[in-house]
């Protein structure tokens, strides 16, 4: 009692009238493009895990200014 063939094909049939082919493909490339760059994110993670950096903050010296005395 599963999809078949034809099933399938009808239901491509009617994505393709309702969104159209332009439209399916620019769907299809942003949703290559999330896993793509998900994928990295993943890689990204895991390379962090095995190569931990200090946690060490820096410091970052300057000038605390405020916009209130000023005129506009």
């Amino acid at each position: 009692m599963g999809i078949g063939i034809k099933e399938l094909l009808v239901i491509l049939v009617i994505v393709i009238v309702v969104f159209g082919t332009k439209k399916l493909r620019n769907i299809g490339s942003d949703l290559g493009g999330a896993i793509k760059s998900f994928r990295a994110a993943v890689k990204e993670g895991e390379d962090d895990k095995k190569n931990p950096v200090d946690t060490e903050e820096e410091t970052i010296e300057g000038e605390v200014t405020s916009k209130k005395n000023e005129k506009i």
